[in-house]
Protein backbone atom coordinates (compact mmCIF):
# COMPACT_ATOMS: atom_id res chain seq x y z
CA UNK A 1 0.00 0.00 0.00
CA UNK A 2 1.14 3.77 -0.44
CA UNK A 3 0.84 6.17 2.38
CA UNK A 4 -1.75 7.75 0.28
CA UNK A 5 -3.90 4.43 0.59
CA UNK A 6 -3.49 4.19 3.99
CA UNK A 7 -4.29 7.78 4.92
CA UNK A 8 -7.38 7.22 3.03
CA UNK A 9 -8.57 4.25 4.39
CA UNK A 10 -7.65 5.67 8.08
CA UNK A 11 -10.22 8.60 7.00
CA UNK A 12 -12.40 5.59 6.09
CA UNK A 13 -12.10 4.36 9.81
CA UNK A 14 -12.39 7.52 11.72
CA UNK A 15 -15.87 7.90 9.38
CA UNK A 16 -17.08 4.96 10.56
CA UNK A 17 -16.20 4.93 13.97
CA UNK A 18 -18.10 8.84 13.82
CA UNK A 19 -21.48 7.63 12.39
CA UNK A 20 -21.68 3.95 14.10
CA UNK A 21 -25.08 3.99 15.31
CA UNK A 22 -26.03 4.18 18.92
CA UNK A 23 -27.11 0.02 18.73
CA UNK A 24 -23.87 -0.88 17.97
CA UNK A 25 -21.65 1.40 20.17
CA UNK A 26 -24.07 0.41 23.34
CA UNK A 27 -23.25 -3.19 22.57
CA UNK A 28 -19.85 -2.30 21.99
CA UNK A 29 -19.55 -0.18 25.29
CA UNK A 30 -21.02 -2.67 26.93
CA UNK A 31 -18.55 -5.30 26.52
CA UNK A 32 -15.61 -2.82 26.67
CA UNK A 33 -17.37 -2.09 30.20
CA UNK A 34 -17.33 -5.96 30.94
CA UNK A 35 -13.83 -6.63 30.30
CA UNK A 36 -12.63 -3.61 32.56
CA UNK A 37 -15.04 -1.83 35.19
CA UNK A 38 -13.11 1.61 34.68
CA UNK A 39 -13.53 1.90 30.71
CA UNK A 40 -17.62 3.21 31.12
CA UNK A 41 -19.74 4.52 28.45
CA UNK A 42 -18.72 8.24 29.02
CA UNK A 43 -15.48 7.01 28.71
CA UNK A 44 -15.19 4.41 25.64
CA UNK A 45 -16.95 7.37 24.01
CA UNK A 46 -13.83 10.09 25.21
CA UNK A 47 -11.53 7.75 23.96
CA UNK A 48 -13.56 7.27 20.85
CA UNK A 49 -13.64 11.39 19.96
CA UNK A 50 -9.90 11.42 20.78
CA UNK A 51 -9.00 8.78 18.06
CA UNK A 52 -11.80 10.76 15.60
CA UNK A 53 -9.94 13.75 16.04
CA UNK A 54 -6.36 11.70 14.57
CA UNK A 55 -8.31 9.80 11.76
CA UNK A 56 -8.89 13.14 9.67
CA UNK A 57 -7.32 13.23 6.05
CA UNK A 58 -5.74 17.08 6.22
CA UNK A 59 -4.32 15.77 9.69
CA UNK A 60 -3.09 12.94 8.32
CA UNK A 61 -1.24 13.94 5.05
CA UNK A 62 0.03 17.19 7.22
CA UNK A 63 1.25 14.81 9.93
CA UNK A 64 3.43 12.16 7.71
CA UNK A 65 4.67 15.12 5.46
CA UNK A 66 7.07 16.21 7.88
CA UNK A 67 8.68 12.24 7.69
CA UNK A 68 10.77 10.65 5.10
CA UNK A 69 9.08 7.06 5.50
CA UNK A 70 11.49 4.19 5.29
CA UNK A 71 11.63 2.09 1.98
CA UNK A 72 12.45 -1.13 4.22
CA UNK A 73 9.15 -2.39 5.82
CA UNK A 74 9.91 -3.85 9.64
CA UNK A 75 8.15 -5.97 12.28
CA UNK A 76 7.50 -3.81 15.52
CA UNK A 77 6.64 -4.96 18.65
CA UNK A 78 3.88 -3.17 20.83
CA UNK A 79 3.45 -3.86 24.20
CA UNK A 80 0.32 -1.84 24.64
CA UNK A 81 -0.92 -0.34 28.15
CA UNK A 82 -4.28 -0.96 29.54
CA UNK A 83 -4.72 2.23 31.97
CA UNK A 84 -7.15 3.83 29.72
CA UNK A 85 -9.14 2.84 26.41
CA UNK A 86 -7.43 2.28 23.44
CA UNK A 87 -4.62 4.35 24.68
CA UNK A 88 -2.25 2.00 22.27
CA UNK A 89 -3.75 3.31 19.00
CA UNK A 90 -1.82 6.28 18.56
CA UNK A 91 1.69 3.87 18.51
CA UNK A 92 -0.40 1.47 15.84
CA UNK A 93 -1.44 4.57 13.58
CA UNK A 94 2.03 5.23 13.29
CA UNK A 95 3.18 1.93 12.78
CA UNK A 96 1.27 1.43 10.36
CA UNK A 97 1.21 4.73 8.74
CA UNK A 98 5.18 4.31 8.40
CA UNK A 99 5.04 0.88 6.36
CA UNK A 100 6.12 -1.05 8.70
CA UNK A 101 4.36 -4.38 10.18
CA UNK A 102 2.83 -4.46 14.00
CA UNK A 103 2.63 -7.21 16.59
CA UNK A 104 0.39 -6.33 19.30
CA UNK A 105 1.20 -7.76 22.66
CA UNK A 106 -2.30 -6.21 24.19
CA UNK A 107 -3.07 -5.75 27.74
CA UNK A 108 -5.12 -7.66 29.32
CA UNK A 109 -7.36 -4.86 30.28
CA UNK A 110 -7.90 -3.46 27.08
CA UNK A 111 -8.42 -6.32 24.33
CA UNK A 112 -11.73 -5.83 23.33
CA UNK A 113 -11.71 -1.96 22.18
CA UNK A 114 -8.57 -2.03 19.87
CA UNK A 115 -9.67 -5.21 18.12
CA UNK A 116 -12.98 -3.62 17.18
CA UNK A 117 -11.00 -1.09 15.97
CA UNK A 118 -8.43 -3.21 13.85
CA UNK A 119 -11.57 -5.26 12.91
CA UNK A 120 -13.15 -2.32 11.27
CA UNK A 121 -10.02 -1.22 9.91
CA UNK A 122 -9.44 -4.85 8.03
CA UNK A 123 -12.94 -4.48 6.12
CA UNK A 124 -12.34 -1.16 4.99
CA UNK A 125 -8.58 -2.23 3.63
CA UNK A 126 -8.37 -5.90 4.09
CA UNK A 127 -4.50 -5.18 3.03
CA UNK A 128 -3.51 -4.35 6.74
CA UNK A 129 -4.00 -8.27 7.95
CA UNK A 130 -0.58 -8.37 6.44
CA UNK A 131 0.57 -5.55 8.51
CA UNK A 132 -1.21 -6.22 11.90
CA UNK A 133 -0.47 -9.54 14.47
CA UNK A 134 -1.67 -10.23 17.43
CA UNK A 135 0.16 -12.63 19.54
CA UNK A 136 0.68 -13.40 23.52
CA UNK A 137 3.96 -14.18 22.96
CA UNK A 138 6.44 -11.43 20.55
CA UNK A 139 9.17 -13.12 18.64
CA UNK A 140 10.74 -12.56 14.99
CA UNK A 141 10.87 -8.28 15.38
CA UNK A 142 13.32 -6.01 14.94
CA UNK A 143 12.27 -2.85 16.89
CA UNK A 144 10.17 -2.59 20.29
CA UNK A 145 7.28 0.04 21.30
CA UNK A 146 6.80 -0.71 25.27
CA UNK A 147 4.76 1.44 27.23
CA UNK A 148 4.62 0.28 30.91
CA UNK A 149 5.42 1.47 34.80
CA UNK A 150 8.93 2.13 36.12
CA UNK A 151 8.40 -1.61 37.24
CA UNK A 152 8.17 -3.12 34.33
CA UNK A 153 10.27 -0.91 32.37
CA UNK A 154 13.05 -2.36 34.16
CA UNK A 155 11.96 -5.96 32.57
CA UNK A 156 11.57 -3.95 29.05
CA UNK A 157 14.73 -3.10 29.28
CA UNK A 158 15.82 -6.69 30.48
CA UNK A 159 14.31 -8.65 27.40
CA UNK A 160 14.39 -5.89 24.42
CA UNK A 161 17.69 -3.66 25.23
CA UNK A 162 19.69 -5.15 22.37
CA UNK A 163 16.39 -4.34 20.29
CA UNK A 164 16.23 -0.73 18.81
CA UNK A 165 13.33 0.62 21.26
CA UNK A 166 11.26 3.06 23.26
CA UNK A 167 10.41 2.67 26.78
CA UNK A 168 8.17 4.13 28.42
CA UNK A 169 7.86 4.70 32.14
CA UNK A 170 5.87 6.03 34.63
CA UNK A 171 4.37 9.62 33.94
CA UNK A 172 1.80 12.04 35.19
CA UNK A 173 0.35 15.83 34.32
CA UNK A 174 0.32 18.89 36.50
CA UNK A 175 -1.37 21.74 36.38
CA UNK A 176 0.14 25.41 37.29
CA UNK A 177 -2.55 27.91 39.03
CA UNK A 178 -2.09 32.05 39.36
CA UNK A 179 -5.00 32.15 41.52
CA UNK A 180 -6.44 34.51 39.16
CA UNK A 181 -8.58 31.31 36.88
CA UNK A 182 -11.95 32.02 36.30
CA UNK A 183 -14.74 29.56 37.13
CA UNK A 184 -15.03 28.04 33.43
CA UNK A 185 -10.78 27.59 33.44
CA UNK A 186 -10.76 25.86 36.62
CA UNK A 187 -14.49 23.68 35.61
CA UNK A 188 -12.22 22.81 32.70
CA UNK A 189 -9.28 21.66 34.72
CA UNK A 190 -11.61 19.35 36.20
CA UNK A 191 -12.20 17.57 32.73
CA UNK A 192 -8.26 16.97 33.01
CA UNK A 193 -8.44 15.64 36.56
CA UNK A 194 -11.52 13.45 36.46
CA UNK A 195 -11.65 12.03 32.67
CA UNK A 196 -11.09 8.81 32.93
CA UNK A 197 -10.91 8.55 36.86
CA UNK A 198 -7.53 10.41 36.45
CA UNK A 199 -5.88 7.23 35.11
CA UNK A 200 -3.71 8.25 32.58
CA UNK A 201 -0.85 10.00 32.01
CA UNK A 202 -2.37 12.70 30.59
CA UNK A 203 -4.25 13.44 33.79
CA UNK A 204 -3.98 16.00 36.32
CA UNK A 205 -2.62 14.41 39.36
CA UNK A 206 -0.94 17.51 41.02
CA UNK A 207 -1.67 20.74 41.66
CA UNK A 208 0.94 23.65 42.04
CA UNK A 209 -0.35 26.64 43.33
CA UNK A 210 0.59 29.97 45.04
CA UNK A 211 1.36 30.41 48.78
CA UNK A 212 -1.83 32.21 48.93
CA UNK A 213 -3.88 29.91 47.35
CA UNK A 214 -7.47 29.08 49.06
CA UNK A 215 -9.47 26.18 47.41
CA UNK A 216 -13.09 27.41 47.72
CA UNK A 217 -13.49 28.76 44.06
CA UNK A 218 -12.20 25.51 43.02
CA UNK A 219 -14.15 22.89 45.26
CA UNK A 220 -17.51 25.20 43.84
CA UNK A 221 -16.12 25.28 40.01
CA UNK A 222 -15.77 20.94 40.49
CA UNK A 223 -19.33 20.07 41.73
CA UNK A 224 -20.36 19.07 38.33
CA UNK A 225 -18.37 16.07 38.86
CA UNK A 226 -19.73 14.98 42.05
CA UNK A 227 -21.02 11.80 40.23
CA UNK A 228 -17.59 10.28 40.00
CA UNK A 229 -17.84 9.18 43.55
CA UNK A 230 -21.11 6.81 42.68
CA UNK A 231 -18.59 5.00 40.42
CA UNK A 232 -18.23 1.94 42.57
CA UNK A 233 -14.54 1.22 41.79
CA UNK A 234 -13.79 5.12 41.99
CA UNK A 235 -15.66 4.95 45.41
CA UNK A 236 -13.59 2.37 47.12
CA UNK A 237 -10.22 3.97 46.31
CA UNK A 238 -11.61 7.24 47.95
CA UNK A 239 -13.35 5.26 51.15
CA UNK A 240 -9.43 3.67 51.25
CA UNK A 241 -7.74 6.38 50.76
CA UNK A 242 -9.73 8.89 53.48
CA UNK A 243 -9.35 6.07 55.67
CA UNK A 244 -5.89 6.10 55.07
CA UNK A 245 -5.09 9.85 55.82
CA UNK A 246 -7.84 9.62 59.15
CA UNK A 247 -5.70 6.86 60.71
CA UNK A 248 -2.03 8.54 59.85
CA UNK A 249 -3.67 12.00 60.73
CA UNK A 250 -2.77 13.29 57.86
CA UNK A 251 -4.19 16.79 56.86
CA UNK A 252 -6.31 17.06 54.15
CA UNK A 253 -9.49 19.28 52.41
CA UNK A 254 -12.45 16.71 51.66
CA UNK A 255 -15.30 17.78 49.48
CA UNK A 256 -17.09 14.71 48.97
CA UNK A 257 -15.57 12.60 46.10
CA UNK A 258 -12.06 14.02 46.00
CA UNK A 259 -9.10 14.94 48.15
CA UNK A 260 -6.68 17.32 48.35
CA UNK A 261 -3.62 16.73 49.93
CA UNK A 262 -0.28 18.82 50.63
CA UNK A 263 2.68 16.87 48.95
CA UNK A 264 5.94 16.85 47.28
CA UNK A 265 5.54 13.57 44.93
CA UNK A 266 4.00 14.05 41.85
CA UNK A 267 1.68 10.62 41.36
CA UNK A 268 -1.11 11.04 43.83
CA UNK A 269 -3.56 7.65 44.16
CA UNK A 270 -6.81 7.82 42.73
CA UNK A 271 -9.09 10.39 44.03
CA UNK A 272 -6.44 12.43 45.86
CA UNK A 273 -4.97 14.94 44.28
CA UNK A 274 -1.64 15.95 45.65
CA UNK A 275 -0.67 19.84 45.50
CA UNK A 276 2.32 22.37 46.48
CA UNK A 277 3.10 25.79 47.22
CA UNK A 278 5.38 27.94 45.31
CA UNK A 279 6.44 31.48 46.59
CA UNK A 280 7.92 33.04 43.41
CA UNK A 281 8.44 32.19 39.68
CA UNK A 282 11.83 31.50 39.61
CA UNK A 283 11.41 28.82 42.42
CA UNK A 284 8.20 27.43 40.31
CA UNK A 285 10.42 27.23 37.10
CA UNK A 286 13.20 25.12 39.04
CA UNK A 287 10.81 22.65 40.74
CA UNK A 288 9.28 22.13 36.89
CA UNK A 289 12.61 21.87 35.46
CA UNK A 290 13.62 18.77 38.24
CA UNK A 291 10.58 17.05 37.25
CA UNK A 292 10.52 17.36 33.69
CA UNK A 293 11.44 13.92 33.26
CA UNK A 294 8.25 12.74 34.98
CA UNK A 295 5.84 15.59 33.19
CA UNK A 296 3.72 14.42 30.76
CA UNK A 297 1.39 17.28 30.27
CA UNK A 298 1.46 20.91 32.20
CA UNK A 299 -1.38 22.38 32.00
CA UNK A 300 -2.82 26.14 33.14
CA UNK A 301 -2.02 29.32 31.40
CA UNK A 302 0.98 30.51 29.26
CA UNK A 303 4.14 30.40 30.26
CA UNK A 304 3.65 27.84 32.77
CA UNK A 305 1.10 26.06 30.60
CA UNK A 306 1.75 24.11 27.46
CA UNK A 307 -1.71 22.30 26.96
CA UNK A 308 -4.81 24.57 28.06
CA UNK A 309 -7.57 23.89 30.80
CA UNK A 310 -9.59 21.03 29.78
CA UNK A 311 -7.56 19.90 26.94
CA UNK A 312 -5.00 17.42 28.81
CA UNK A 313 -6.66 13.96 27.17
CA UNK A 314 -6.98 15.64 24.06
CA UNK A 315 -3.44 14.90 22.31
CA UNK A 316 -2.64 15.91 18.94
CA UNK A 317 -0.79 13.35 16.12
CA UNK A 318 2.29 15.76 16.95
CA UNK A 319 2.18 14.84 20.25
CA UNK A 320 4.45 11.93 21.44
CA UNK A 321 4.40 10.42 24.76
CA UNK A 322 7.25 11.03 26.77
CA UNK A 323 8.43 13.61 23.94
CA UNK A 324 9.67 10.88 22.35
CA UNK A 325 9.17 11.36 18.48
CA UNK A 326 7.48 7.88 17.61
CA UNK A 327 7.38 8.35 14.01
CA UNK A 328 11.25 9.91 13.93
CA UNK A 329 12.17 6.44 15.29
CA UNK A 330 9.90 4.43 12.94
CA UNK A 331 11.53 6.54 10.22
CA UNK A 332 15.19 5.37 11.01
CA UNK A 333 14.99 2.40 12.68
Amino acid sequence: MTADEKVIAFHKLGQFLNNMSDDEFQTLALNVKNENPWFTEQNVRLALNGILDFLNEDKLRDWISRYTLPKKNKTIALVMAGNIPAVGFHDLLSVLISGHRAQLKLSSKDIILIQYIINQLFKIEPRFQDQIAITDRLKNFDAVIATGSDNTSRYFEYYFGKYPHIIRKNRTSVAVLDGHETVEELTALGRDVFNYFGLGCRNVSKLFVPADYTFDKLFESWSSYEPVIHHHKYCNNYDYQKSIQLVNRIPFLDNGFVMFQENKNLVSPISVIYYEYYNDEDALRSRLSDLSEKIQVRIGKKPWGTVPFGKGQFPRLSDYADNVDTMDFLSTV
